[in-house]
């Protein structure tokens, strides 16, 4: 493995520090949700929506624990493909590749129309087709540039523009409490199963993203350390977030809470300063969502990279390295040109409602990567290298946790997903048998 390892590293620069990539993970996973979060959970589950946090959130930091022990033994570009690829071999890996690159590419167009919505609301002579096309043609063009650069270069907006999405945040979390009512935080009864289990599957897509924001772990400095520290304060921070702002929203605007679905903390932001702290706020969503898409096209053009660099992909030039600047500015300029025609078609629903269920499949071989490798080493750690403690308990509470998630997809989710595996595994089929 230790081979495989330095051939995929090969002319990647490691210039990501800790910080850079916990603002990388942080950017990734706050997105346009948690300007939306409060008003959802709290429709389901009222007053009670706490509980459905600290249940979701712990489960995600399973998981996530789970990619910092592996994270710290394979230290190459590509996150959670490579993980997979590694440790279960090429036909899993292009599974996981694909299906990762469709979620995210999903995701990258619904958040870039989302981003020309807001413009639109703010400046109604954008709502046309050709200024939205603009929009999106300013912004994948203008970070891949940036990302082409050098990651340094792309690293560097990601915190710039994370510290930018954070501000409002915590301007919200300062300011609301001179108007909080703790009369709105009261508990009538303790929340059934059913409850939990519907809160916590809205809250799970929102703590999504840190799987790509690994991508680049073939460019980060002293990676056995700094990639498990990254995952572990990334993802408490952003749990934390979460928590102080649904309890302020809930606290402000209570039973109201549940009935302001569209920029929720512009709503918020307005009870407490009026039109200007909402103003402010739909900016902020705004900043958070490009800032969404900063992280994605720094991250997920190395799944890629690596992918063609492993011959998975048979277009070899999609592994190029750019002589001066040491990035894999082929695959980035491929990456933002697909995300750049999904955003302009529109449309998705369908890729959409596969990418969900596709980041579950991810994160299940992930988890049972993590203990095969663990069986193989005989559970011997190697040194340096992060290592879950509590010995396979956590391992095997998250995979019971993901087929929980697995089994609560609806039957058209679960079609859907398992149509786009045969076709393909018809694609791999059809590779392999013109290599050989």
């Amino acid at each position: 493995m230790s081979e495989l390892k330095n051939i995929k590293n090969k002319n990647l620069h490691r210039e990501i520090g800790m910080f850079g990539l916990t603002a990388n993970i942080v950017n990734t996973v706050i997105g346009a949700g948690i300007f939306i979060l409060p008003a959802t959970v709290a429709a389901v589950m009222g007053n009670m929506s706490i509980v459905a946090y600290l249940f979701c959130g712990a489960l995600m930091m399973m998981i996530m624990l789970s990619f910092a022990e592996i994270g710290s033994k394979i230290t190459v570009s590509g996150g959670a493909y490579s993980y997979i690829e590694i440790v279960w071999g090429r036909y899993p890996g292009f599974l996981a590749a694909f299906l990762f690159l469709l979620s995210t590419v999903s995701a990258d167009a619904a958040v870039a129309n989302a981003i020309a919505d807001v413009a639109g609301s703010l400046f109604p002579f954008m709502k046309g087709t050709v200024f939205r096309i603009l929009i999106f043609l300013l912004i994948f063009s203008g970070l891949g540039y940036i990302n082409i650069r050098g990651v340094k270069q792309g690293v560097g907006f990601v915190k710039l523009i994370t510290l930018a999405k954070i501000v409002p945040l915590i301007f919200i979390l300062l300011v609301g409490l001179k108007d909080l009512s703790l009369e709105n935080l009261a508990w009538e009864s303790f929340p059934s199963a059913d409850k939990i289990g519907e809160g916590s599957l809205l809250l799970f897509f929102a703590f999504l993203g840190a799987e790509s924001a690994l991508s680049v772990s073939g460019e980060v400095r002293n990676p056995k350390k700094n990639i498990p520290k990254a995952i572990i304060i990334s993802i408490g921070f952003v749990l934390i977030l979460y928590i102080f702002i649904q309890l302020i929203s809930q606290a402000i605007l209570g039973p109201l809470l549940a009935e302001t679905s569209e920029n929720t903390l512009g709503q918020v932001a307005n009870k407490i300063v009026g039109p200007v702290g909402f103003t402010l706020l739909t900016i902020g969503m705004g900043v958070s969502m490009f800032g969404n898409l900063s992280s994605e096209i720094l991250s997920i053009p190395r799944v890629l990279y690596a992918a063609a660099k492993d011959r998975l992909i048979p277009i070899k030039i999609l592994s190029r390295i750019h002589p001066k600047f040491a990035t894999p500015y082929v695959a980035i300029i491929v990456y933002v040109a697909i995300d750049f025609v999904f955003a302009s078609v529109g449309g998705l629903s369908q890729l959409i409602l596969i990418s969900s269920a596709s980041i579950l499949l991810i994160y299940l071989g992930v988890v049972l990567a993590v203990i095969k490798l663990r069986i193989k080493n005989k559970n011997r750690p190697a040194k340096g290298t992060f290592r879950i403690p509590g010995g396979a308990i956590i391992p095997l509470i998250t995979v019971l946790a993901i087929l929980w998630f697995l089994s609560n997809l609806s039957q058209r989710e679960i079609l859907a997903v398992a149509l786009f595996i045969v076709v393909l595994s018809v694609i791999y089929l059809v590779i392999n048998s013109k290599k050989k």
